[in-house]
Parts: C-alpha cells; structure tokens; sequence
C-alpha cells in the first residue's frame, strides 16, 4: 500500500498527472528498488534468518512493483508511470480486468466501492489465495516426498 502514499498529494495541490502525482513515481520502478533497498539496508541490515539480503530485497522489490503492475490492469485513471523519473509516460496493460477503485474514504464505501471489492477479490486476492496453497503443497510434497490428507490445510480438510 505504500505505493498509494501518493493520494496525500491531492491536500497539497499536486495533482494525478503530476509527477508526484497518483501512480506516478510512487508506483514506478525506481520507487520500488529505492523502497527495497532503503528497507533491507535500514531495518534489517544483518538479513532475517533463512534469507540472504539479497533475497530479501528481490522479494520486497516485486511486491512493491506488483502494486503497479496491478494498478496497469485497472479500467481507469490515467496509468502507471513505472519508468518515472527517467520518463513520466503513463501506462495501462492491453487486458484491464480490475475495476478501478474510487479515491476517498467515503466513495470506497459506496455501490461502485462493493464492485470494485467484488472485482479485487476475483482477479487479485483469489488467484494469489490458489498461489499460495499450490506453493504450500509443493514445499510440503518437497520435504517429505508424498502427500497425504493430514498435509492439507484446515480450510481444505471440510
């Protein structure tokens, strides 16, 4: 969500367009390896146990790029600038199955809010919910070599 820090900029009379503006820098990938890298370097400069900083950085890096990547695939606004500052250029993805969500706490909560909710659930949070069991399954099969009925989570066993 850190990405979206951007919508502050309306209060200040920046606005969308804007270089600082919604999806603009925030939302590019310079942004993301700037975020990544402050992270690992600031708040964990000794890693995490079980993971190199370089992994760490590589993991953190594409969940901020995702939010743009993501934001691409919305049916409105005026894009995504993932080359921002070298080029302010806006993009959109050629397939843009995401509803885009209205901006402002009291238009989220709204009809077009709901759909947009709708929309998230069916093209982000349920594909990355099927990620996450096959991945589960793969790291389980991988340790010990089969897979029986006790290795499914709780959520499947019903």
């Amino acid at each position: 969500m850190i990405p979206d820090v951007d919508v502050v900029g309306f209060r200040f009379g920046i606005h969308y367009g804007d270089f600082l503006g919604h999806r603009g820098f925030t939302h590019s990938l310079a942004f993301a390896v700037l975020l990544s890298a402050g992270t690992v370097i600031l708040a964990f400069p000794h890693g995490v146990p079980g993971l190199s900083r370089l992994a760490l950085f590589v993991y953190l890096f594409l969940t901020t790029a995702s939010h743009g990547f993501l934001d691409a695939m919305t049916d409105g606004g005026l894009g995504v600038a993932f080359f921002a500052p070298f080029d302010d250029t806006r993009y959109f993805f050629h397939w843009t199955p995401i509803h885009v969500s209205p901006i402002g706490f009291s238009r989220f909560f709204s009809a077009r809010g709901l759909a947009v909710v709708r929309s998230e659930l069916l093209w982000v949070w349920l594909p990355t919910a099927l990620l996450i069991i096959v991945v589960w399954f793969i790291r389980r099969g991988a340790g010990t070599g089969t897979l029986s009925s006790s290795d499914a989570p709780s959520v499947l066993k019903r």
